[in-house]
């Protein structure tokens, strides 16, 4: 029997909201915080777990930008993830050994990279964030490109000097895809802009980067940031900073 696939935006959003579960969109909209005056305030969820989502985008990672396009700006957080998820897919089906120096894929993943910097802003909650992000815009800082390093660069620093929550986030943990390079530059510097952020997500996503640059790139690279840093860092970015360290040390810093 031959798998579905999803052509356009319309046919998949209407088999994703075939399988709307009300039980399960109550819990997600408590988890992700929809309430007045909370960081999701008015997102709206069909109920689809994240296997579900993930198995729409299986079906549909060849649709076309404008495709995508309007799935991002559904008001569904399941069709926007769906919508960002397929272009993770398709970035990573042109980063791939055999494609990274191809000059068709070179150009392929600077349209999705800067497709997806275009559309950033609705990536906004937490998980649409940390799923897409770092897979294409920390990927796409470490792989041959038709842009210079600078001007990458340059896109990423936009997002972090905005006034938007979610891009500020994006330009936190897209350094994942850079650490994951073996390099600690971007992460040092996004950590340090945003060390006195107001909002606890931020102190979340910059105590995160910061465990796994010491995890990927040595723990003294960790150890001098937190010399200068710990006395002032957010106690929460601290904690998450220093998980992995061994208990006397996580208490020293603690107490710095």
């Amino acid at each position: 029997m031959k798998a579905i696939q999803y052509t356009t935006a319309n046919e998949l959003v209407a088999a994703m909201t075939a399988l709307e579960n009300p039980e399960k969109r109550q819990h997600l909209m408590r988890f992700f915080k929809t309430g007045e005056g909370q960081y999701g305030e008015g997102d709206q969820f069909l109920g689809l777990t994240t296997p579900q989502t993930r198995s729409f985008v299986k079906a549909a990672r060849d649709l076309r930008f404008p495709d995508i396009q309007s799935l991002l700006y559904s008001p569904w957080h399941e069709v926007r993830l769906c919508g960002l998820l397929i272009l993770v897919c398709q970035f990573e089906r042109e980063a791939t050994e055999a494609r990274r120096q191809s000059p068709d894929s070179i150009m392929r993943r600077d349209k999705i990279a800067c497709f997806y910097l275009d559309h950033c802003q609705q990536a906004n909650n937490w998980d649409l964030v940390d799923l897409s992000c770092y897979k294409i815009l920390g990927a796409w800082l470490t792989l041959p490109s038709g842009h210079t390093l600078l001007s990458r660069m340059e896109k990423i620093d936009a997002l972090a000097f905005s006034d938007n929550l979610w891009k500020q986030r994006i330009s936190m943990v897209s350094t994942f895809g850079t650490l994951k390079a073996g390099d600690p530059t971007l992460t040092l510097r996004y950590a340090e802009i945003h060390l006195h952020h107001p909002h606890d997500l931020m102190h979340k996503a910059v105590g995160w980067m910061l465990r796994e640059m010491g995890k990927r790139c040595g723990l003294q690279c960790l150890r001098d940031f937190l010399e200068s840093n710990a006395s002032e860092m957010p106690r929460t970015a601290l904690r998450y900073a220093i998980e992995h360290l061994p208990p006397a040390e996580r208490q020293f810093w603690m107490h710095r």
